[in-house]
């Protein structure tokens, strides 16, 4: 089996599962796997900035253990209208904690308290490195908006407060398979796939 190979800048499982029922014609490969143990600054100030710091990152790593493959990252954020565009590029981090789902939804929460607009979107951003250093940037986005409490209990991040308009439900609410089908992340994955070809 000559199945091609990509690096994915990740070790979360969830993601990891959703670009792998994606990108099926690809073998991927996570942080874990190449061993790859570093922590990356995301000191970047769009989506765009932050999947590319990651993917070069891996890049360079991947080279100098003479894996000569492309790597792929994604950053994404959830961008409440009433809040102009936050918690944006600083989602997993919001609350000042990084990836303290719980805190982030609370501060969310709070910070839409007085607002009656509570339209938001979640943007999705891959940014993937092929083997000749040319980049492909993919971007998706999933319109919704925040509910008052959180609802369902799949998913992550701020799947429970995130209300799709597509779904009729929250993230959180609805099976891994149908969020496939039309999350950002999702979409942005399947423009990619097309662009691989």
């Amino acid at each position: 089996m000559n199945q091609k190979r990509i690096i994915f800048a990740s070790n979360n499982k969830s993601k990891i599962a959703e670009v792998k029922k994606i990108l099926s014609d690809y073998e991927l490969l996570s942080l874990s796997e190449i061993g790859f143990k570093d922590d990356i600054e995301e000191n970047g100030m769009t989506l765009e900035e932050n999947a590319k710091i990651k993917a070069s990152a891996v890049r360079v790593y991947a080279l100098s253990k003479s894996l000569n493959l492309p790597v792929l990252a994604d950053d994404t954020g959830l961008c409440v209208n009433a809040l102009n565009g936050a918690p944006g590029v600083f989602s997993a981090r919001y609350a000042g904690v990084y990836g303290d789902n719980d805190r982030n939804i609370a501060k969310v929460l709070k910070d839409l308290e007085d607002f009656s607009d509570r339209s938001a979107n979640f943007t999705c951003v891959m940014a993937l490195i092929d083997k000749n250093e040319k980049w492909i940037i993919c971007e998706g986005k999933a319109e919704g908006k925040i509910l008052t409490e959180r609802k369902g209990t799949n998913g992550f991040g701020y799947d429970s407060i995130f209300y799709s308009y597509e779904a009729s439900k929250t993230f959180a609410e609805i099976s891994e398979e149908e969020k496939n089908k039309i999350s950002h992340r999702a979409k942005a994955l399947v423009k990619l796939k097309t662009m691989l070809k």
